[in-house]
This record gives C-alpha cells, structure tokens and sequence, in this order.
C-alpha cells in the first residue's frame, strides 16, 4: 500500500490499545498527524501482556509462502497485509526498540527475555514522543447525533471530532482484558456485515466416553488426570488426509486443549457446527508404525499387568494409559488388535467449543468484502478496521500477531491516504 502525506491539521482517533491499533498510531503519528488514542481500560496493550507471560511469540521464521498459508480461507486478505510488512520486517521493527529477537527450535519468534513488557515501554515511550495522545478508560459507545465520536468515562459522557476514525476493538475473547466483542452491534446497526464472532485457539468438551448423551469425562479421571500433558503424540481430524501433526496437548476438566488442539481448532469446530461433533484421532506413539505397535501389543505378557506390558513394550503409561482405560470397554483391552489400533488412532469425539471467553483468539469479525483496498469500510467513509476485529482467523505461533501489526500498519497508510486524497 503506498504512503502518502496527510494534510498537517489532520486528526485521527484510534479506538483500541493493541498491536494493530498501536501500529495505526505509530504509521500516523510518523507522517505528522495528530493522533488520540481512546482505549475503555486503564492501560493499552493488556491482552499483548497476557500473551507474553509464558514467552512472547512475535512471528515465525518459516519460508513466507508456507506462512502465509497459515490464513486459510482469508489467505488473500491477509497475505498482501503481510506482504507490505513482513515476518523479517516486524523482527527489525522490534530490534529497532531495542529489544533483540531470537528463532526458537520451533522457528517460532521471540524477543530477548521472551516478556512483552520491555517491548511495550519502549514502544508507546517513542509513541509518545511522536505525539500520540493516549485517553485511557474512555468506552467507546458509537457516535453521537452529530456524528461525533461518544465515549463513556468516569467523568461521564465525551464526544471527539476526527478526521478519520481507525477501529481496532479486537475479537470477543478474554472480555477482562478489553475484548469484549460490544463494538459488533454497534457496526452492525450502521448496515456493516459482521459475521458471527467464534472462539479460535479453543479448547473442546469431549462426549463421555462412558455415559450416552453426556460430556466430560468420567470423575475418576478426570480427578486425576484434568491439567496434565499429553506429549510426543499426533493428532488429525477423522476423515483428514493430511498427515497427524505432532506435538502435544492437555486434558481439561471436560475435554481437551493445548497446541496440537489449537491447531486444529477451526476444522474441529466448523465440523462440530456442521455435523454435531467432530472425532479427533490422537496417535499415543507417533515414532512407532502400526505393524511394529500391533507386534509389541501382541507379545505374550506373562503374569504382567496390562499397564507394565504396555509401558515396557510401547512405552504407553501415566496420562496415556489412563486415556485408554477411559475410553475403551474390557473387551477392547483385551483385544490386542483393537488396543493397538486405538494406541495410533484412539477416537475423541467433541462435541462443543470451550466459551468464547476462554479462548486464545476469536474468529469472525467485520467481513472483508464489506471494506475496500484501504481497509476502510464502504457504508462509513473516514472509517478504517484493523487487528482481531477483521474477520480472519490464524493458529498460534507468531500468525496472530504479526497480521495484527501488519494490519495496523496497512491501515496507517489508509487512512494517510484517504486524507491525502481529501
């Protein structure tokens, strides 16, 4: 998207503190144009914190084509975005900061320290220095008669003239931390096609192994096992002719989430909303082939337990084998041929997604057809969309982000744009 210079006098406000309202603010501010921030909590950034808390995931290094198929069904939204700001681009941005970045073993992205805090002060201290005013606990509530901007605050009602508006409201997961998804009606209501909000990166709530037409699972297990990994397995969905992907997961209290599950999570619960439910295949010895994990299972045990032939043959015990006693009868136990069958491919039939709430991000959003090239929307001129709140969808490992800077920056250059044209 090309840059172009907006008028000196010009205003913009920025509804959202996260990434890609941050990189909106930072894309403006750079060209000379007055920017207010207004975000409904006391601090921006909240939930780009949360994130970092267990090691901050920036982006990924793969190659960009393998990357950008990362988008799905919105790859061709999303990939120009990327495209104009790159992988490497972002991981140069953050050095720029002062912050140096590392690729992990997984080729996953992460700053020094893998904490976003350090990235986040230095960030808004030269946001900051280049002008951006920030307006915290102002709630955005539409526009008021006079089409200005209204905002609720502790002080009571505020409205805000600008010459565009930049909208970056995030999705409707961790509702605690800003993203609560009230924006959608209120788009709505002005003819903007939204599609329905959905969680993504989500955990799912398995059908009982063991009671017809109930979830969850069995209160002995659950006891004991809620909470614990699963590692070294793979995972696909029924009926998917792509390979498992390995890695690892954990047992919720009624289901299962974590990595492998995330990863999956957008053919789980698009299977789910079509069918009733979606059966996952969990692979408990991916190293193993089938023929080596039937002539191990088959091997005479002697007077040993099921549980000591497994672990010492298949390497199969703790959470593993308690999986299996969960989900098959005494008969299939006993049946060497279906125990090593259900070992590469035991069945998890899930039935519904964790809460919206819970959810890493969420999918849905403002639809793309509903904006133009500049990410303005058609039915409001002077009014631009970004970040989690466009409807697109990507797994962790650094996708998420980095289309939330990509788009904010993209949208920066609308916007300048748009003003330039005006």
């Amino acid at each position: 998207m090309p840059s172009a210079t907006a008028p000196v006098s010009a205003s913009v406000a920025i509804i959202g503190g996260g990434p890609a309202g941050l990189m909106a603010a930072e894309t403006l501010a750079r060209a000379g144009v007055q920017v207010d921030l207004f975000d409904a909590m006391p601090s921006v950034g909240r939930k780009f914190l949360l994130a970092g808390r267990g090691g901050l995931n920036i982006t990924h290094s793969e190659a960009f084509a393998a990357f950008a198929s990362r988008y799905g069904s919105r790859r061709a939204q999303i990939e120009p975005l990327l495209a104009a700001f790159t992988p490497q681009a972002l991981r140069e941005w953050v050095e720029a900061l002062g912050v140096t970045t590392f690729v992990g073993t997984s080729g996953r992205v992460f700053p020094d320290g893998m904490k976003a805090a350090p990235l986040l002060r230095a960030w808004l201290q030269r946001l900051r220095e280049a002008g951006v005013r920030f307006h915290m606990r102002h709630r955005w509530i539409g526009w008021h008669a006079d089409g200005n901007l209204a905002f609720s605050t502790p002080n009571g009602p505020r409205h805000y003239t600008a010459n565009a508006t930049v909208l970056a409201l995030g999705g409707g997961s961790w509702a605690k931390l800003g993203s609560d998804g009230a924006w959608v009606p209120l788009l709505a209501e002005r003819g903007v096609d939204v599609a329905p909000l959905q969680p993504a990166n989500c955990g799912f709530i398995v059908a009982s192994p063991r009671a017809e037409h109930s979830t969850g699972w069995s209160e002995h297990f659950r006891s004991r096992f809620a909470g614990q990994p699963i590692k070294s397995i793979a995972m696909c969905l029924d009926g998917d002719t792509t390979p498992a992907r390995p890695g690892e997961a954990m047992i919720s209290d009624d289901g299962i989430e974590g990595s492998l599950v995330y990863a999956l999570s957008a053919p789980i619960r698009d299977a789910i909303h079509s069918g009733g439910s979606a059966t996952l295949l969990v692979d408990l010895s991916p190293d193993r082939s089938p023929e080596r994990i039937q002539a191990e299972v088959a091997h005479p045990r002697g007077a040993r337990s099921l549980s000591s032939h497994l672990q010492s043959r298949v390497g199969i015990s703790g959470v593993k084998m308690a999986l299996l006693r969960e989900c098959l009868t005494a008969d299939e136990l006993a049946d060497t041929t279906r125990l090593a069958a259900a070992i590469k491919a035991l069945p998890l039939r899930l039935v519904a997604t964790r809460p919206l709430d819970e959810a890493i991000s969420s999918a849905g959003g403002v639809r793309f057809e509903d904006l133009d090239a500049q990410l303005m929307l058609r039915a409001m001129p002077g009014v631009f969309c970004s970040g989690e709140m466009l409807d697109w969808e990507a797994p962790t490992g650094g996708y998420l982000l980095s289309a939330c800077f990509a788009s904010g920056k993209a949208v920066g250059e609308g916007v300048l744009a748009w003003l330039a044209a005006r």
